[in-house]
């Protein structure tokens, strides 16, 4: 997929495109059927499939004080979109002078001189221009006016929730992962390196990859049946089950994050690792001992265990 960051660096053949219009974070079911629809009428009408997006979130530029935590970087956006088969994406450096365009001087200037998009799809909550004065109606009018199609593509229920970005943050952060998996198509993620942990679970329980993630969206403290992938080989993947949380029982403050692989490690012990956020066991707690807790983890354990062979047996 091909990547633009400045208007003037479109390629001549990047023109004739339809363009999906939005900030993608996560790559959710409803950014999803945009993305499908988009290959559908780029197919149909010889268009070049293509995603207008921002960065930074233009939250950040004109309302810091709301801007919401990410669910993914730009990066992992980028890869999401493409494998949904969209052949470039733009993405725009939004500030100040970005955020004062009037919604027909930014259609004009970054859609049609800029992009050249000949179709531009976008959800039925799309708002654009200064002071987001711009919504669905104003583009199918500048549309007709300037000389491309407009398609307003429905938003999609997950078990009747509307998907969205906010949804699937509130999902993540209340520790309902399974249902932001749905939401998602896809396990939520939390990636990073592997980092030394206080040594507690070596000793005293079971010992752990501890996880030291740049996520911003973290999951409500818990246990959680996970899997874990080795970053840098493909191939080593790991049923687990995860902790995050502060250590109650040892008078832990900070926030950890601690997985305990249920298939053997062997060596090496990778250096970064992806860890996949199946579903919510227990909420976090203090227990009398440290064998308490270890009686604890095995039962959690066991219950990972089952989950596992049912997902292998249903696949």
């Amino acid at each position: 997929m091909r990547v633009s960051r400045l208007l003037d660096a479109i390629r001549p053949d990047a023109r004739g495109s339809s363009v999906s219009i939005g900030n993608f974070d996560g790559v959710h079911q409803g950014h999803k059927q945009l993305l499908r629809r988009n290959l559908a009428l780029a197919s149909a009408g010889g268009y070049t499939p293509s995603v207008l997006t921002f960065d930074p979130h233009p939250t950040h530029v004109v309302a810091p004080e709301r801007a919401p935590k990410l669910i993914s970087t730009m990066q992992q956006r980028l890869e999401l979109i493409a494998a949904e088969g969209i052949e470039q994406t733009f993405v725009l450096p939004f500030d100040r002078a970005f955020a004062s365009m009037d919604p027909e001087e930014f259609i004009r200037h970054v859609l049609v001189d800029g992009i050249g998009a000949r179709a531009v799809l976008v959800g039925d909550n799309f708002r654009f221009g200064a002071k987001q004065a711009g919504n669905v109606a104003t583009l199918l009018e500048l549309g007709e006016r300037l000389g491309f199609d407009t398609e307003i593509v429905p938003c999609v229920r997950v078990r009747g929730r509307v998907a969205s970005s906010t949804a699937v943050r509130q999902l993540i952060t209340s520790g309902q992962v399974s249902a932001a998996c749905r939401m998602l198509g896809r396990p939520y993620a939390l990636e990073g390196r592997v980092v030394s942990g206080f040594g507690i679970g070596s000793k005293q329980t079971v010992p752990t990859l501890n996880l030291d993630t740049p996520a911003e969206v973290l999951p409500a403290n818990g246990i959680y049946i996970t899997r874990t992938h080795d970053l840098d080989d493909v191939s080593r993947v790991w049923p687990s089950i995860t902790n995050v949380g502060t250590r109650p029982t040892f008078n832990g403050e900070s926030l950890t994050i601690e997985t305990f692989l249920l298939a053997p490690l062997n060596d090496p012990t990778p250096t970064r690792i992806r860890v996949e956020l199946l579903r919510f066991v227990r909420q976090e707690r203090r227990f009398n001992s440290p064998d308490q807790l270890k009686q604890q983890i095995f039962r959690d354990v066991g219950r990972a265990n089952v989950y596992f062979r049912r997902v292998t047996r249903l696949g």
